[in-house]
């Protein structure tokens, strides 16, 4: 998937809000924390951005059921 700018801007509004989970172009994600979202708003700011160095591997885990 790529990211986009909208994408960044949401996982901001929800960072500034305290919300845990943030709907994106085709799905919702519900995060553990707030260094996991800091960690996606990164990776997703990276790429929106065009950075060559992101630092390394990201794992994100995912689970359903809401």
């Amino acid at each position: 998937m790529a990211w986009t700018q909208t994408d960044l801007d949401t996982i901001n509004a929800a960072i500034a809000t305290g919300a845990k989970r943030v709907r994106f172009q085709t799905h919702e994600v519900e995060y553990q924390s707030l260094k996991d979202m800091l960690t996606a708003r990164d990776l997703i700011k990276a790429e929106v951005l065009g950075a060559d160095d992101r630092g390394g591997a990201i794992f994100v885990e995912y689970g359903g059921g809401y």
